[in-house]
């Protein structure tokens, strides 16, 4: 996989994870709506992958080293993964009841961090473990202070 559609790709699986399993978790803690959180992932799905996008872009471009196709491809990868990987948590949003559909999407997004934190550390010779054990403590903090932020929220 070239750099450009590497750096779109991982950014917007992990981003997509990170920031749907958040704001699913804080909205379901806080509202205890489905109808809130899939409206919730919706707009992620589209104006975080755009957003997310746009920001690779600035970012690549601030490097002053890539060409502007390589800018672009990595703008195009970013917005589709991310819009993807966050719609990939409305299937069991509309599927199972809210509690369920929490902890299922908890579950997906553990699978697609570990996942991709797996083919990074081999990629790179890296321990398995350690990478995999980073990623999802990051993850799950962010979830957690989510709820937190939901449950506070809520009352």
């Amino acid at each position: 996989m070239n750099h450009s559609l590497k750096v779109g790709f991982c950014f917007g699986i992990t981003s997509g994870v990170i920031t749907t399993l958040g704001l699913l978790v804080g909205l379901a803690a806080g509202t205890h709506s489905k109808l809130v959180v899939i409206s919730g992932v919706l707009v992620i799905a589209i104006a975080d992958a755009f957003s997310d996008g746009f920001g690779i872009h600035m970012s690549e471009e601030s490097e002053n080293n890539h060409t502007a196709a390589e800018i672009w491809t990595s703008t195009g990868s970013t917005c589709v993964t991310k819009f993807l990987c966050a719609a990939s948590f409305l299937l069991p949003l509309w599927l199972l009841d809210l509690r369920q559909a929490v902890v299922a999407s908890l579950l997906w997004g553990a699978v697609v961090l570990t996942a991709m934190s797996w083919w990074l550390a081999v990629e790179q010779g890296k321990n398995r473990w350690r990478v995999i054990g980073e990623h999802l403590a990051v993850a799950g903090a962010v979830v957690a202070a989510s709820h937190l932020v939901g449950l506070w929220i809520g009352a």
